[in-house]
């Protein structure tokens, strides 16, 4: 396979596993406030996601990590055109994760609002940015024949980002308060099934409104084949039987569906992009691709053996930490 296929569908790989992971931890951040009643239940919250969220966050980091060093000038153009949203995201996770360190350093109550609070800020800021910066991946950026981004801040609030970033908020929080069902213990257990219940309806109706947002924002996903319409199709059946198994009480599958939805809609979004990696609004001639963006062939080709060699532990490390903590989390299991 050519490397720069190669790369391009890894990096699309390390995005859709990030989002389906931290998707569900950015969805228990959002919920804390209103599924946590007491002090000890937003404890339990917040144990329900304390051995995960670290290493969900590893995947994002790789996946800059892989930006930088196969395709230089996709980062460039991306970190120096979206600097602002991706500064405030980078604050948002520092928050978050002090949040979690400090929130049990004292046992007042203003304290630990305060780090619940922030835990919040941090996971609701993250969704909805993220959501502006896919939805500029799909319809585009002012980039001129020099790679670089010519636009401002204001051109970055465009109604399908702040559409998309919506979409990303609620989706994430379906996906989280599905989590919640399936690792905590009742009342809590309880509230997450009727949030769920009650965020899947409007998922479905921004995930359809996103779909068609995309269709007329990007001439690339007006080239629709079979394949990409049969993935699309796939994906939509999950989301909606995401709901017929929240009403069955089968969090398991649901949680599954879900998963499969962001995965899907990764796949999708890749797809419809290749073999560009940032599409320019002012000439086509000047897109970013995974040709022009990429580095050396040399380069590539010793990236590649140092990555896949190394990626098979840190997914199996992964898989037996989930394994380890499978179990419910209940008021019985707090440690502070």
């Amino acid at each position: 396979m050519d490397l720069h296929i190669l790369w391009f569908i890894l990096i699309a790989v390390l995005f859709a596993g990030f989002f389906m992971l931290e998707g569900f931890d950015y969805g228990v951040g959002i919920l804390l406030p209103f599924l946590g009643k007491t002090d000890e239940e937003r404890r339990v919250v917040i144990n329900s996601i304390g051995p995960f969220w670290d290493a969900n966050e590893v995947w994002l980091i790789v996946a800059g990590g892989a930006m930088f060093a196969a395709f230089p000038h996709w980062y460039a153009t991306l970190f120096s055109g979206f600097y602002i949203a991706l500064f405030l995201i980078l604050v948002a996770l520092i928050l978050r994760g002090v949040a979690f360190e400090f929130r049990s350093k004292h046992e007042t109550n203003r304290w630990r609002r305060f780090w619940d609070a922030m835990i919040f800020v941090g996971s609701i800021v993250p969704s909805f940015l993220w959501g502006v910066a896919i939805a500029h991946f799909i319809a585009g950026a002012p980039i001129n024949e020099k790679m670089q981004y010519t636009g401002t801040i204001w051109d970055q609030l465009s109604p399908f980002a702040l559409l998309t970033g919506c979409a990303f908020v609620i989706m994430f929080a379906l996906h989280g308060a599905i989590f919640l069902s399936l690792k905590t213990e009742a009342p809590i257990m309880e509230r997450a099934r009727r949030a769920a219940r009650r965020l899947w309806l409007p998922a479905v109706v921004l995930a359809a409104v996103f779909v068609v947002g995309s269709y007329l924002s990007s001439n690339a996903f007006q080239r629709l084949d079979a394949i990409r319409v049969g993935v699309l199709v796939i994906s939509a059946l999950a989301i909606l039987s995401t709901g017929l198994l929240l009403l069955t009480k089968r969090e398991g599958w649901a949680f599954t569906m879900s998963c499969v939805t962001i995965l899907l809609t990764a796949v999708v979004i890749a797809s419809g992009m290749f073999p560009n990696v940032m599409i320019s609004t002012l000439n086509p001639a000047w897109n970013l691709t995974i040709y022009n963006a990429s580095s050396s062939s040399y380069t590539l080709q010793i990236i590649s053996w140092v990555s896949l060699s190394a990626l098979p532990f840190v997914l199996l490390y992964q898989a037996w930490n989930y394994w380890v903590f499978r179990k419910r989390v209940g008021g019985h299991s707090l440690h502070y």
